[in-house]
């Protein structure tokens, strides 16, 4: 691809990930972000705030693709918006955004309710688009046990399954998808190994040298929300990635 890729967020978690693997892939790397900070070879930095749009035009123009990886507890809906209407006037790029698997039965607060508006924009900007739903970050998993294993008894939800997946798999599904034609909602992508909350959390204790008490929380779901797995295992995934979780002594401390 002759033409230039843009990675918004491309300096957070995801997108460092995501800018790798592009220019591996030998691609023209644009990246957005909202503060200057000095850039690998290869890459083309653009400073820019997609809440209020300032800024974005530039970094757009004349892209083959954007991946929108730039996310945040507040505002992916508009910030979304802005990253549209800029493509959208200066050409047809190729849009590609990551999004939750299952985030529909969690859509009605907060974050999840905001990624399923963004999603919502994406399909109907009059674009080219990709949407690729993945399941929850193996380093996420292991900040939330973190957070959880400070308390003597160490509440989790019962029965919630996950079925986490590597980062690094996620951008090199995302770049594969990028350079690609637009496929619209792409298959599902998940880890290679299903587990749930209680596991995961006895684990990281064990390989920790923690002892703690792990209470099972059984939640209460609505009629139209799956009991047995939580938002971060997909019912049927097409794509898995190929990295299993680091043995727990590599990743505990």
């Amino acid at each position: 691809m002759a033409s230039p890729v843009l990675v918004t967020g491309g300096t957070g978690r995801l997108g460092k990930l995501v800018v790798a693997r592009l220019l591996d892939s030998g691609c023209d790397v644009r990246v957005l972000a909202r503060h200057d900070r000095p850039a690998p070879q290869g890459v083309t930095f653009f400073t820019a705030d997609l809440r209020t749009g300032q800024g974005i035009e530039p970094a757009v123009t004349a892209t083959a693709a954007i991946i929108h990886c730039a996310t945040s507890t507040r505002g992916d809906a508009a910030a979304t918006r802005n990253l549209v209407a800029a493509a959208s006037r200066t050409g047809s790029a190729h849009l590609v955004y990551v999004s939750i698997v299952g985030i529909d039965h969690i859509a009605s607060w907060g974050y999840p309710k905001a990624k399923l508006q963004a999603e919502q924009i994406v399909a109907e900007s009059g674009l080219p688009w990709t949407i690729l739903r993945v399941t929850q970050f193996y380093d996420y998993c292991l900040a939330n046990a973190r957070k959880l294993s400070r308390f003597p008894v160490a509440p989790v939800p019962a029965g919630f399954i996950v079925q986490p997946v590597d980062p690094r798999d996620v951008a090199g599904r995302l770049v594969e998808l990028a350079l690609g034609q637009p496929a619209g909602r792409a298959p599902d992508m998940a880890g290679p190994q299903v587990s749930n909350w209680t596991d995961l959390l006895r684990g990281y204790l064990k390989a920790s040298h923690r002892r703690r008490w792990v209470w099972p929380v059984r939640c209460c779901h609505r009629r139209d929300t799956p009991s047995a797995r939580g938002p971060g295992i997909s019912s049927s995934p097409a794509s898995c990635g190929r990295r299993p979780p680091q043995p727990p002594s590599q990743r505990a401390r």
